[in-house]
């Protein structure tokens, strides 16, 4: 999963940052409203964490752009502890929950989980595809209820996989959506073949279908029927 931190305090952002990817999420920070949205316009997130008080302007004015644009992304705004209009603004323009400075990190993660499994899979913590189970609290995939020992990135893959079922996906926006920003600066998306057939491996050993189809010329494709 995938998240955008927009917060001016180099610090805090940084900490956030720190904490959120020792946790399994890809972390990218923009410090302005500006840059959030260009950031917004240029990548995919599951998540935007929005403080309202940034230095160019209200960051609700970001949430209405994110509505217009019809932008699949939750939001958690952050709020100072006083700001209950602010809340209830920020709330009725589509935001998804919030949170009130100060904050402790394990309640954040908590607060982050929780609006991803609202915005991405109906309120569940179970997510099964045929064979495939994945227990998102337990960050655990099973193929016939038997254990898959996978990779953060495996894992990673997978779930992206299973959310964007029948969808064909690009390698470039596998590799964005997985590694963040900074994958435009590699030479070749080939590693991804590499991630992909392990992924495969494993869960054909423990039994389940091939259902990561390969789509020439365009990228790949997961579907229940192998």
């Amino acid at each position: 999963m995938k998240l955008l931190i927009v917060e001016d305090n180099t610090h805090l952002a940084s900490d956030m940052k720190q904490f959120l990817t020792e946790n399994g999420f890809v972390v990218e920070v923009a410090g302005t409203l500006r840059e959030a949205s260009q950031r917004i316009n240029d990548y995919q997130y599951d998540l935007v964490i929005l403080d309202l008080g940034l230095p160019d302007g209200n960051g609700l004015a970001l949430i209405s752009e994110i509505k217009e644009k019809e932008k699949d992304v939750a939001i958690l705004i952050v709020t100072a502890k006083n700001s209950l209009e602010d809340k209830v603004k920020g709330l009725d323009l589509g935001a998804d929950d919030y949170i009130t400075k100060p904050f402790h990190k394990v309640e954040l993660n908590a607060r982050v989980r929780s609006v991803l499994r609202r915005n991405k899979f109906n309120r569940k913590d179970i997510i099964v595809v045929d064979a495939l189970k994945i227990d998102l609290p337990a960050s655990q995939a099973y193929v016939n209820d038997k254990p898959l020992i996978l990779t953060k990135k495996e894992y990673d893959l997978l779930l992206y996989f299973m959310y964007n079922k029948n969808r064909v996906l690009t390698k470039e926006s596998i590799a964005e959506h997985l590694w963040g920003d900074h994958i435009d600066e590699a030479d070749s998306f080939d590693f991804i073949y590499n991630h992909i057939k392990n992924l495969r491996k494993k869960i054909t050993a423990a039994g389940g279908k091939n259902y990561i189809q390969a789509m020439y010329g365009m990228g790949y494709k997961f579907s229940e029927e192998s």
